[in-house]
């Protein structure tokens, strides 16, 4: 009895480490479709990562927008080119689950432009939403 409570706590253990893992492979795959998308100037695409939602927030150097198409306005204004938007690539400090729906993001961003570089630091707050996980804030900065 006492192997057999020691192998269901193992197997447990195991099953939620999969399933956790599970969900922030999926989540880090959101960032590197990001990344890919990004760097082939489809910003459209890139957004795809986003909560297709009045609700999404984005918070960077001018404060907070609401709405994922105010956000991917902004985008379009900023980034109108290429050059401009340069070669996206981030580094994940770390992807923490928050509960069953909601995992926390923290990491860098850099951007390599010809026009100079720029980098800076994100949080994300993801949440599954109809079996998928989307970013349901940004704060960049």
């Amino acid at each position: 009895m006492k192997y057999f409570s020691l192998f269901a706590c193992t197997v447990f253990i195991c099953i939620t480490s999969f399933a956790q893992d599970k969900n922030e492979q999926s989540i880090r795959k959101i960032l590197d479709e990001q990344i890919k998308e990004w760097n082939n100037g489809n910003l459209d695409q890139f957004m795809k990562g986003y909560w297709e939602n009045d609700s999404l927030v984005f918070i960077g150097k001018n404060g907070p927008v609401y709405g994922y198409s105010n956000a991917l306005n902004n985008y379009r204004k900023n980034y109108r080119d290429t050059s401009i938007m340069g070669k996206l690539s981030f580094e994940i400090i770390s992807v923490k689950k928050l509960s069953d729906e909601y995992y926390f993001v923290t990491g860098k961003f850099f951007l390599k432009r010809t026009i100079g570089d720029a980098k800076g630091v994100y949080t994300l707050l993801c949440r599954k939403i109809k079996g998928e996980w989307k970013i349901v804030v940004d704060h960049s900065s």
